[in-house]
C-alpha cells in the first residue's frame, strides 16, 4: 500500500507562468494551482497517495506573518493525522527561508515537513520545479526523515530550515550555515549525519497573532532615529543588520540601551552575506541578544517567536549557537 503525503501549495515561482517560455525572467508568480503542479509530475502518483490543498497562491514577497501562522496551524493539524507520512510545502523562494524558520520553531512530532520551490516558472524551458517537487516528496516519505523536523529540498540538496539564507539567483539559491547540507535528495535520499531533535518553541494553534518586529540596516552614519521611529510605529522588537560581526556604532548605544530597558527586544545581526555574531559583554551592558549564525531575515523570525512565546532569550537551540 502506498503511503499518504500531504502537499500544501502557497504559490511562488514554482507556480508561475512566463509570457515567453524562452524568456522566463518575465513571469507572474502564483498562477498555476496545486492540482496542476502535481499533474505536471506524473511520477508523484507512483510514490504516494496525495492529499493536495491550496493555502494561497501568491508571490512569496506578499506573504505575511499571518500566512505563517495559518500554514503552521495547518501543518500542526496534519501531523496529528496518523495516515500522513510526510508533508511538502511549495513556496516562493524570496521568503522561503523565513517561512521555513517559523515552521521549524513551531513543529511538533516526527512527521517530516519539507519546503521546496523553483527558480524558473512552470512553463520555462528546463523548469526546475518538477524535479525539486519530486525530490521533496521523496525526502518527505523517507523513513530516515522522520524526527528531523522541517527541511528544505532544492537542486538535489537537503538543507536545514535553520540557519538558511537565499544568497544568489542560480538554480541553487540557498546557503546553509556552517553545518552545510543535511544530505542529498537526488535518487534515494541520503543523510550525512544522525538527526538532532529540536523541541518546538511556539504552539501556533494557541497563538492568536504575531508581534511586529523590524529589521534595520545600519550603514555608516545611519542615525539611531531609525530605531526610535520603528518603535514609535508599534514594533516590539528589532533586528539590527550591523557592520561586520554585529558591531554597534557608538551613536546607537544609548538608544539601544533605553529601548532594552523599556522591554523592547533588540538582536544584533550582521549585514554581511555570511557571518556569525557571537554573544559579547556588550550584550549584557546594552541588553541586546546576538543573532549567532542567523542572517537578519531568520533572526527576525526567531525574535518574533521569542516575543510571542514570552522567552527571555532567542530559542534555546539558537541561543546556544550565539555563544
Amino acid at each position: 500500500m502506498k503511503p499518504t503525503l500531504a502537499l500544501i501549495a502557497t504559490g511562488g515561482t514554482i507556480a508561475g507562468l512566463a509570457e515567453d517560455s524562452a524568456a522566463p525572467a518575465n513571469y507572474t508568480a502564483g498562477v498555476v494551482d496545486a492540482g496542476a503542479l502535481v499533474a505536471a509530475v506524473p511520477p508523484l502518483r507512483e510514490l504516494a497517495n496525495l492529499r493536495v490543498e491550496q493555502l494561497c497562491n501568491v508571490d512569496s514577497s506578499d506573504l505575511t506573518p499571518a500566512h505563517w501562522l495559518a500554514l503552521a496551524r495547518r501543518v500542526q493539524a496534519l501531523t496529528t493525522d496518523p495516515a500522513i507520512a510526510g508533508i511538502v510545502v511549495t513556496h516562493g523562494t524570496d521568503t522561503l527561508e523565513e517561512t521555513a524558520a517559523f515552521l521549524a520553531l513551531c513543529h511538533r512530532g516526527d512527521t517530516p515537513v519539507v519546503l521546496t520551490g523553483a527558480m524558473r516558472p512552470a512553463n520555462a524551458l528546463s523548469a526546475d520545479g518538477p524535479a525539486n517537487l519530486h525530490d521533496a516528496c521523496r525526502v518527505a516519505l523517507a523513513e530516515d526523515s522522520r524526527g528531523r523536523g522541517v527541511m528544505v529540498v532544492f537542486a538535489g540538496e537537503i538543507l536545514p530550515a535553520l540557519p538558511l539564507s537565499k544568497a544568489r539567483l542560480g538554480l541553487q539559491p540557498y546557503v546553509a550555515g556552517a553545518g552545510g547540507a543535511l544530505g542529498m535528495a537526488a535518487g534515494r535520499p541520503r543523510f550525512f549525519h544522525p538527526h538532532q531533535p529540536s523541541p518546538a518553541v511556539l504552539d501556533a494553534a494557541a497563538c492568536p497573532a504575531l508581534p511586529e518586529v523590524a529589521i534595520l540596516y545600519v550603514a555608516a552614519g545611519t542615525p539611531p532615529q531609525a530605531l526610535r521611529d520603528a518603535l514609535r510605529h508599534g514594533a516590539r522588537g528589532a533586528v539590527l543588520a550591523l557592520p561586520g560581526s554585529g558591531t554597534v556604532p557608538r551613536a546607537w548605544e544609548e538608544t539601544i540601551a533605553e529601548a532594552c530597558s523599556a522591554g523592547i527586544r533588540i538582536v544584533r545581526g550582521s549585514r554581511l552575506a555570511s557571518s556569525f555574531v557571537p554573544s559579547r559583554r556588550q550584550d549584557l551592558e546594552l541588553g541586546t541578544w546576538a543573532a549567532g549564525a542567523l542572517a537578519p531575515a531568520q533572526a527576525r523570525v526567531a525574535l518574533i517567536v521569542a516575543i510571542a512565546a514570552g522567552l527571555e532569550q532567542l530559542p534555546a537551540a539558537l541561543a546556544a549557537q550565539a555563544r
